[in-house]
């Protein structure tokens, strides 16, 4: 059915489909940067089920960029110890999670209770009178043409067919998404034919907490102690088996039983899955937008199904904002897929290893896994490399937005920037990203002459930006804004990468980083 775009019920600058976790995230961005936004989910109430389970210090960086980072890990636990046994028990491998340290501003493994990360989100969607949620509402139809999207939807409760006109269109919609496929885009890869029973719930009493990764021929599993009480125990199911016999409570309970007394678990959810490992044809269609599971699928070995899409709606969010308000050209936009899909596949390659290690089916290349994993990790680097988490992909673009074109060897530009802690005038201590704020942000040596500073925070002003001074000591820094490097960090980065200035974007990747005297063709590689 065609949507007729002149008689459309309410206009916005963009419409959301779905508010699952990555909608609601991308919801709250684009609230928190003033962007007119409606949020379509068919569903009544938040579905309740502990899906997601874990998240990284990239994700804890997002979230703190809508606000609501302390909120949301106070109902988190931190995971600081994971471990790999195979089928004697016998340790293998291990993971110091806690001690890992990729600079981000936070450890790299957290467990969380979904339904509370939801909530939390959508309370979060009502700081901001420019969004509105819609449950309840059903996508039917969508019509779009060269300046924006007209979406038809269906009020559950009352049959009730409004139309809402956006700018863009965003499908977080999930993995069978309606959006795309009612654009006709396919998805390919590899859907894994190994079903596996997850079980989520509460125990009673005292339990160890753990991450360990059951790597058994005979059962493979993954057993941890979640947040919030919470536990999670995963089990592959072997030929034959089906998932009526698997998720009868006596199965269950006999598939606990070598973990954890099955009579003092409280069962919240407990279903079969299979996962998948596929990326959308297109990430893009015109003024439409796929992210999260609607665009692509992830292995579960690393965790990093969610977080995906949340890199999605981090690049997302402020590239679709400097166009709404005409401060970018829209081919900015397509910048999207060119950056984040190399990183996506390079992920899910991973997590497809790391699977492959952990789903050894035979007991011979079992034991010989086990052997081989000990001995190499007599060798300190190969050592350091395992338990250090360094085989964890890192957060860069190779090419997209950014002076050169993107990442090389020799440049910064492309990553991901460091978050030590600074401290402010008032002597507060606080992690970077809360002192320069979500736009754009110059970041200098302090010290600097007078016309290299005038540069640098004509610069800022022309981006929307902040300009800010890094001071070694003290956080003098006459009329320009300054913080102090308590960590010394942010010196090292600058001297490492022969650097007197960086300019961040809004997802805290690195635009560019000069020395002074080449601001100019910094501010031209801006267009600004």
């Amino acid at each position: 059915m065609v949507c007729d775009k002149q008689q459309a019920d309410m206009e916005v600058d963009v419409i959301i489909s779905g508010c699952g976790p990555v909608g609601a995230l991308t919801c709250n961005l684009l609230g928190s940067l003033g962007v007119r936004t409606l949020v379509l989910e068919q569903d009544l109430a938040p579905h309740g089920q502990p899906r997601a389970f874990s998240c990284d210090d990239e994700a804890l960086r997002i979230y703190q960029a809508t606000g609501l980072g302390p909120e949301l890990q106070k109902d988190m636990r931190e995971n600081r110890f994971a471990e790999y046994v195979g089928e004697t028990g016998k340790r293998f491998a291990e993971v110091h999670t806690g001690t890992a340290d990729f600079g981000f501003g936070y450890s790299p493994l957290w467990f969380f209770h979904q339904p509370l990360v939801e909530g939390v989100l959508r309370d979060g969607m009502a700081r901001f009178p420019h969004v509105k949620l819609q449950v309840g509402a059903g996508v039917e139809a969508l019509e779009q043409d060269g300046t924006g999207v007209t979406v038809r939807y269906r009020l559950s409760q009352t049959g009730e067919v409004r139309t809402v006109r956006g700018r863009y269109l965003l499908a977080c919609d999930g993995a069978r998404s309606g959006v795309r496929k009612a654009l006709g885009i396919k998805m390919s890869g590899k859907a894994y034919g190994e079903p596996w029973l997850a079980v989520s719930g509460r125990v009673e009493g005292d339990a160890p907490e753990l991450c360990r990764f059951v790597c058994d021929p005979n059962r493979p599993a993954f057993v941890a102690t979640g947040a919030v009480g919470q536990f999670r125990w995963e089990f592959m199911l072997m030929p034959g088996e089906t998932r009526e016999e698997m998720e009868r409570p006596e199965t269950i309970k006999k598939l606990l039983a070598p973990y954890i007394d099955p009579e003092r678990v409280h069962v919240e959810r407990a279903q079969v899955y299979t996962f998948h490992c596929l990326n959308a044809a297109r990430w893009r269609d015109g003024n439409v937008f796929l992210l999260g599971d609607a665009a692509h699928t992830m292995p579960p070995f690393m965790g990093q199904g969610l977080v995906s899409g949340m890199r999605d709606a981090s690049n997302l969010a402020w590239k679709i904002q400097r166009v709404v308000r005409g401060l970018a050209p829209a081919s900015l936009l397509d910048t999207y897929e060119e950056e984040r899909r190399p990183h996506v596949e390079a992920v899910q390659k991973l997590c497809v290893r790391v699977g492959h290690l952990f789903l050894a089916r035979n007991s011979w290349v079992a034991g010989a896994r086990d052997m081989v994993m000990r001995a190499l990790q007599r060798i300190p680097r190969v050592r350091r490399f395992i338990q250090d988490f360094e085989f964890k992909q890192p957060p860069m673009h190779e090419r997209g937005y950014y002076l050169g074109g993107g990442h090389t060897s020799e440049s910064p530009e492309g990553t991901f920037f460091i978050q030590p802690k600074v401290r402010l005038p008032t002597g507060q201590e606080v992690l970077l990203d809360d002192a320069i704020g979500n736009d754009f942000a110059v970041l200098c040596r302090a010290n600097a002459p007078a016309a290299q500073v005038a540069a640098a925070r004509g610069l800022a002003e022309a981006l929307g930006g902040r300009l800010l001074a890094v001071q070694s000591t003290g956080v003098d820094g006459g009329d320009v804004p300054a913080v102090e490097d308590i960590t010394g960090k942010l010196g090292d980065w600058f001297s490492r990468h022969d650097s007197d200035v960086v300019v961040l974007r809004p997802d805290r990747f690195v635009f560019g980083a000069v020395k002074a005297e080449r601001l100019p063709e910094l501010r031209d590689a801006l267009g600004v």
